[in-house]
């Protein structure tokens, strides 16, 4: 019997250490706030600094928002690696084209008073925007034959991406001959930088394609030409200052400097560094529509919750709800890669489809510097993911709601 009883005894002992460990392991407790997971949260967490170990990112601002509190708002890393600082919650970044989003609500803000109909064609605002060429091969750039327009472009065409314009940034011979033209060439202003991009070929017929576009540089130089005002003025008193957006606006006060992130790349070693060429930071002049503002995490969140909560912050309406309505639903049909798009933001509209964890009516857009938003309305969520590196990849993108999504364990 002793025999016996010795030789179950490491079997005892072992099922009694797995009933200590478990009954230890289920006490440790997971805080849930406004649904999110504290312990799924650090997967996302564990993954950022992963990346920014191994030299992908110098460092990055995070911040989730739902059920009309935050629940997840952190910096990791570095903001410049040359300099070693430390990544703070209110470093300001170029935000680039979530400067987009921005200017289709200012936009839309004029729409409100009646300025316009959407289906409007722009020569009836800007007498310039007649007689416009389409490109027959983009491959051949400027010196390719061409066929005049089928339509004039609308208002609708230009906040949808349907005009038939180009971004410069799709790497045809065409292309980069227009990016030289309107972003590396010198521009006075935003009419002298539209003046330049009417004067090129068209890469499609008006309404015929979903083509990321220079549009809304043309859309600021309507924002003029219906306010008054230049376009940085417009945002500040309409949009800035009402939502308290200290920290956005084209140039960087001097005093506020030492907050931006400068841009980085690997170099030819492969190595994470500060760029060797930054945009200007102050002295900018050319009030774009596409890109050119500086914001940060926190005042990015703000213009969003606006978004979420149908218009309204601060107990001021800046938009309708229903403006917010039509803005945030599918625009173009099947012309934007299986999914919707907009009137400045792409929209969800088949979750099965994007291969994605999300939810249907979801709207986003990011930035070439790689910063990144979405808002969920279904969910009443929002995330912002900000870091500064180029050239831009879509990989964090679709990282970072990957990782928000799966954090999130009680639904609305």
């Amino acid at each position: 019997m002793k025999k016996l009883l010795y030789s179950r005894f490491p079997l005892l002992l072992l099922l009694f250490s797995f009933v200590i460990t478990n009954a230890q392991s289920s006490t440790v407790s997971d805080e849930v706030i406004s649904g999110f997971s504290e312990i799924r949260l650090d997967r996302y967490s564990k993954f950022l600094n992963t990346e920014i170990e191994e030299g992908r990112i110098p460092g990055a601002v995070s911040y989730i928002y739902r059920n009309g509190q935050p629940v997840h708002k952190q910096a990791y890393g570095y903001s410049s690696l040359e300099a070693k600082e430390p990544m703070q919650q209110d470093n300001i970044f170029h935000i680039m084209s979530m400067t987009k989003p921005i200017i289709s609500a200012a936009f839309l803000m004029l729409y409100e008073e009646g300025h316009f109909f959407l289906s409007d064609p722009v020569s009836k605002y800007l007498p310039q925007f007649k007689d416009f060429k389409v490109a027959l091969d983009v491959n051949r750039g400027l010196d390719g034959d061409t066929e005049p327009a089928k339509s004039e472009i609308t208002i609708h065409q230009l906040l949808t991406h349907t005009a038939g314009f180009t971004h410069g940034i799709e790497g045809t011979t065409l292309d980069n001959e227009i990016a030289q033209a309107i972003y590396f060439e010198p521009q006075s202003s935003i009419e002298s930088r539209v003046n330049t991009l009417i004067s090129l070929p068209l890469i499609g017929h008006p309404g015929e394609q979903w083509h990321y576009s220079a549009s809304p540089d043309v859309l600021s130089l309507l924002i003029e030409h219906f306010s008054g005002m230049t376009t940085a003025e417009f945002l500040q008193i309409r949009i800035f200052d009402p939502l308290k957006m200290n920290d956005t606006g084209y140039n960087i006060p001097i005093d506020d400097q030492y907050r931006w992130v400068p841009v980085h790349n690997i170099n030819e070693e492969g190595i994470l560094v500060n760029s060797e060429e930054q945009l200007p930071i102050e002295g900018n002049m050319v009030y774009g529509g596409t890109h050119g503002l500086f914001s940060t995490a926190d005042d990015y969140m703000k213009f969003c919750l606006m978004m979420l909560n149908g218009g309204k912050a601060n107990g001021k309406q800046l938009l309708s709800p229903k403006t917010i309505e039509i803005m945030t639903m599918n625009q173009v049909g099947d012309l934007y890669y299986g999914q919707g798009f907009g009137l400045g933001f792409g929209v969800t509209t088949d979750v099965a489809n994007s291969k994605a964890l999300g939810s249907k009516g979801a709207f986003y857009w990011s930035g070439a510097y790689s910063t990144y938003f979405f808002i969920d309305p279904t969910e009443d969520l929002i995330a912002i993911l900000m870091t500064q590196v180029q050239p831009y990849s879509n990989y964090y993108g679709r990282k970072f709601p990957q990782f928000v999504y799966q954090a999130l364990v009680d639904k609305n």
